[in-house]
């Protein structure tokens, strides 16, 4: 069987072999969460210690909220209920431009960083009662926001600020209290735990709005009986990755390198947001006049996995959406792909990725010359 050389963990990350040991645990307890009698309590043990877990993992207060849900998205409209506007920037993820009919966009620069000359202009004029959400690190390019300046922002004019660290958790240091955030949104399967699992979590004081109140479940805001196994999952993943932070040093090099020798190998190959604060594992790699797809299907054939960017992109010839918001030609958008690593990786991998993107490089200029 062919080695599989997996390099799109930004859309989803291997599941641990501990978050798999959780799950299978809970899958003998039965129980549902919301019974009083003994195995209902065992399952709702599950529960609220996948609680803590998640929480601890990105240092929020005892007091803060942590609703879970069916992973980043929901979380994301959850926490875009109930406010009079919600502004975000034009290069955040689907799940945040798509949650409102009415959302308010903020332009960012060529390296996908929101303006905030233009945020404050907005909220001034408005009432205060809005929420400003933002993705602190963008799921294609890996870009960082200034987290703590858009918070500074937001609050002078009483507006919420919801972040969408679902990216950020287990790459970066997240610190719920020390960027000043309102709300968070989080997933299990960026971080090596179960699809179907995610978190909400936001300050005491926030006032949510549910989605589907349904039977009552997580303080009433999201029903529905809970994903005991997949919260079990959840909890174990968010607790090793924080854990693991250090690791991503290590993952922060190869990806250095993978980048010099790219350029190297096709001086006109552009990276995107490789000049600002990025996530230590990802790189948008445009080598053009080669389509995302062709590149795509050669690394697929050569048993590498990468993606032309966010995976619920996946499947369409359009361009990225984020880096037409940075400014970015549509050709050229349409030559990139992402390539995001994980502690699995190793320098034998970036020289498989590196064989193919040189042999895609060559027979292009091939072809140009003989044009």
């Amino acid at each position: 069987m062919k080695h599989i050389v997996y390099m799109d963990h930004n859309a989803t990350a291997p599941l641990r072999a501990e978050a798999r040991e959780a799950i299978m645990a809970t899958l003998d307890l039965g129980g549902n969460p919301s019974s009083v009698h003994s195995a209902g309590r065992k399952a709702r043990r599950v529960v609220e210690d996948a609680r803590e877990l998640v929480r601890a993992a990105v240092h929020a207060p005892k007091t803060a909220q942590v609703i879970f849900t069916s992973g980043g998205t929901e979380a994301n409209t959850l926490a875009l209920n109930g406010v009079t506007r919600a502004l975000t920037s034009s290069a955040e993820h689907a799940s945040i431009l798509k949650a409102r009919d009415d959302m308010e966009t903020v332009p960012v620069d060529g390296n996908g960083k929101i303006d905030l000359g233009h945020l404050q202009d907005s909220l001034s004029n408005g009432d205060g009662n809005a929420v400003v959400s933002v993705m602190m690190a963008n799921n294609e390019t890996g870009v960082l926001q200034n987290i703590n300046d858009i918070a500074h922002l937001a609050h002078r004019y009483g507006a919420l600020l919801h972040v969408d660290a679902v990216q950020a958790l287990g790459k970066v240091h997240v610190d719920f209290v020390a960027l000043g955030v309102d709300m968070m949104s989080l997933s299990a399967h960026k971080v090596g735990g179960p699809t179907g699992a995610g978190a909400l979590v936001a300050s005491k004081d926030v006032k949510l709005v549910a989605n589907n109140p349904g039977g009552g479940q997580e303080g009433g805001l999201r029903g529905g009986t809970e994903n005991v196994s997949g919260l079990a999952g959840f909890g174990v993943a968010a607790g090793m990755a924080v854990a693991e932070l250090a690791e991503m040093d290590a993952v922060k090099i190869l990806r250095d390198q993978l980048e010099q020798r790219v350029l190297e190998i096709a001086p006109n190959a552009m990276i995107f947001g490789k000049n600002v604060d990025r996530l230590p594992n990802t790189s948008f790699i445009a080598l053009p006049g080669v389509l995302a797809e062709s590149q795509i299907m050669a690394m697929d054939l050569a048993g590498i996995c990468v993606s032309a960017g966010s995976a619920c992109s996946s499947g369409k010839s359009l361009a990225s959406a984020t880096l037409a918001a940075m400014g970015v030609p549509e050709t050229l958008a349409k030559s990139a792909i992402r390539v995001s690593l994980g502690h699995s990786n190793v320098n034998d991998d970036i020289e498989s990725f590196l064989s193919v993107w040189k042999d895609l490089y060559e027979r292009n200029e091939a072809k140009q010359s003989a044009a």
